[in-house]
C-alpha cells in the first residue's frame, strides 16, 4: 500500500488502513507500446484497468468521496448519488460500499451490461434514464434528483468537482513524471467528465512548460461511451473542464477507436473504446512529430464491453 499511495495526502490513510482494498487505488504502470510508435518517438500508456474497480474512475471517486467525509458533507445518514456511464458507477459502488456507505447512480440504459451488474454486485442501486436522451439526460436527472431530496442524497457532482481533478493532478500527473523521467513531450487524452485532462494537464504544464496537451473529440453519433463530443452548442460542457490546457484537439470516429482496440489486443492489451479512441488520437500525433514521449490513458478493459458491438457477436469472427 505505502509505495501506492505516496502520493496521496497523509489525512487519507487512516481510511486506507481502515479498507485496505482501496490502498490498491492508483500507482498504475506504465507501458510501453512499441507497435504505435515510429523512429524518434515513444508511445507509453497508463494502465488503468488495473485498478480494483478496473477504471480510472477510482482514483477521482476516492478523492471525491474522502474529502467529503473529511470536511462533513458527507454523513452517514446519507446516499451517495451520482451520474454515471459505468464506470465512475462502479467507482462509486465498490469504494463508497467499502466505506459503508449507500450508493445510488443514474445511468443510461445503454451501459453495457458488465457495468450494470458490477454496480449491483458492490450492493449500490441504478436509476435508469432513456438512452434515446443521451448521457445529457442521465446529468439532467440527477440533479433534479438532488435537488427534490437534499436530506437523502449526497450529490458527488464528479462533473464539477474539483477534488475530482485534483486527483489527476496529484496522482495520475505525478506518476506520469516519475515514470518517464520527465521526458513527455505529449499527452493525449479526452473528455468525459474533464478531470483527467485537466489535472493532468495542469500539472505538466506547471512541471514542463513545453509539453503539449491533446484533446481528441469523438463525433456526436454514434459516439464512443464515456466520452463528451462537445461539439454543438447544446452539449453540457463539464464545470471542471479546463479547456485552456488543451492545445490541440483531433477528431476520433468510433470506427478508428474500434481498429485501435483490435490493434492492441494483439498486443497483449485488452481495452475498451475510449482507450481505443485515444490511441486512435496517439496515432495521429505521432505521425505528426518527428521525435518526441507521448503518453496516453488506458481507462478500462475491453471485458467491459463484451455485450456491445465492440468484440463483435458470440462466435463472430472480428479479424481483420
Amino acid at each position: 500500500m505505502d509505495e501506492k499511495a505516496k502520493f496521496l495526502p497523509e489525512e487519507f490513510r487512516p481510511f486506507l488502513e481502515r479498507c485496505p482494498s482501496l490502498g490498491l487505488i492508483g500507482g498504475t504502470p506504465l507501458v510501453r507500446l512499441k507497435a504505435l510508435e515510429k523512429p524518434g518517438v515513444e508511445v507509453y500508456a497508463k494502465v488503468e484497468y488495473v485498478n480494483p474497480g478496473g477504471s480510472i474512475k477510482d482514483r477521482p471517486v476516492l478523492w471525491m468521496l474522502l474529502r467529503a467525509i473529511l470536511d462533513g458533507r458527507l454523513t452517514a445518514e446519507k446516499t451517495i448519488m451520482d451520474s454515471s456511464s459505468g464506470n465512475a458507477g462502479i467507482a462509486y459502488a465498490m469504494i463508497g460500499g467499502a466505506l459503508g456507505y449507500r450508493v445510488k447512480m443514474v445511468v443510461p440504459g445503454n451501459a453495457s451490461m458488465e457495468r450494470k451488474r458490477r454496480i449491483l454486485a458492490h450492493g449500490a442501486q441504478i436509476h435508469f434514464t432513456d438512452p434515446v436522451e443521451g448521457y445529457d439526460e442521465a446529468l439532467r436527472t440527477v440533479h433534479r434528483m438532488a435537488e427534490e431530496d437534499p436530506r437523502t442524497y449526497f450529490f458527488c457532482d464528479q462533473y464539477a468537482n474539483d477534488n475530482n481533478w485534483r486527483a489527476h493532478y496529484h496522482t495520475t500527473a505525478a506518476e506520469i513524471l516519475e515514470q518517464t523521467g520527465r521526458r513527455i513531450t505529449h499527452f493525449v487524452a479526452g473528455v468525459g467528465t474533464g478531470g483527467t485532462i485537466t489535472g493532468v494537464g495542469r500539472r505538466l504544464k506547471e512541471e514542463l512548460p513545453g509539453v503539449r496537451i491533446v484533446c481528441i473529440q469523438p463525433d456526436a453519433f454514434p459516439g464512443i461511451k464515456g466520452l463528451k463530443p462537445l461539439n454543438n452548442t447544446g452539449d453540457i460542457v463539464p464545470e471542471i473542464f479546463d479547456a485552456g490546457v488543451v492545445d490541440l484537439k483531433l477528431r476520433v470516429n468510433v470506427d478508428d477507436a474500434y481498429l485501435l482496440c483490435q490493434k492492441v489486443a494483439r498486443q497483449g492489451l485488452f481495452v475498451g473504446q475510449s482507450s481505443g479512441a485515444y490511441l486512435s488520437g496517439v496515432e495521429q500525433v505521432t505521425r505528426s512529430i518527428g521525435q518526441g514521449v507521448v503518453v496516453t490513458i488506458l481507462n478500462d478493459f475491453g471485458e467491459r464491453y463484451f455485450s456491445t458491438g465492440l468484440w463483435g457477436s458470440p462466435g463472430e469472427s472480428t479479424g481483420r
